[in-house]
């Protein structure tokens, strides 16, 4: 009865060994309204990369509506916070002359937040989070940390991931990819 869910699973649990039952309270599921935002949130990290930024993007949505949304700006803005979450919660706070957010609101990120940024995420009231690909170096979602059910705040996130992450991966890597060339471009022409 899977196929009259309003649901798609993720293709690793498609691809399961046929003869071990699916257990449904194990699997992720995600809304085509999830799907829709994070390809949006896509579609900002490829803006970002076209400006030579890391290619991160971040929208929030609050009742099916942006409320908020930026893609990584540190360069171009000269500023070190302009991570894309940041830039989202910049936009959404200025939109709603409010430094919290509304009740619901999600934020659907490409990569996995750092420290600063899900530090303000919990203080903005952000009441869930969906990330793409894993940040193995710095994420502090569950890669590195997990800052996200620390006792200490006095706001818990609901956190997803994995939704879009062969995308968000994919992009990640064929900017580096491009990055390293042109670095090995300019290294041999000066020598």
């Amino acid at each position: 009865m899977i196929n009259t869910l309003p649901f798609n699973l993720q293709p690793q649990q498609l691809m399961a060994d046929p003869l071990t039952p699916l257990r449904l309270e194990s699997c992720t599921f995600w809304s085509p309204q999830d799907v829709k935002w994070m390809q949006e949130a896509l579609k900002l990290a490829k803006q970002g990369a076209e400006l030579g930024e890391v290619p991160v993007g971040a929208i929030l949505v609050h009742n099916q509506q942006v409320i908020g949304q930026g893609f990584n700006e540190p360069i171009g803005r000269h500023d070190a916070t302009a991570h894309a979450e940041i830039v989202a919660l910049r936009d959404a706070c200025a939109r709603l002359k409010n430094y919290r957010l509304p009740l619901q609101t999600t934020l659907y990120v490409t990569l996995e937040p750092c420290t600063m940024c899900i530090g303000a995420l919990i203080h903005a009231r952000v009441d869930r989070l969906v990330y793409a690909a894993s940040e193995p170096r710095a994420g502090m979602v569950g890669s590195q940390m997990d800052l996200s059910i620390q006792p200490f705040y006095n706001h818990i996130i609901g956190v997803y991931h994995g939704l879009c992450r062969e995308h968000s991966s994919r992009i990640l890597k064929a900017f580096f990819r491009e990055r390293r060339q042109a670095a090995k471009k300019k290294n041999n022409i000066s020598n």
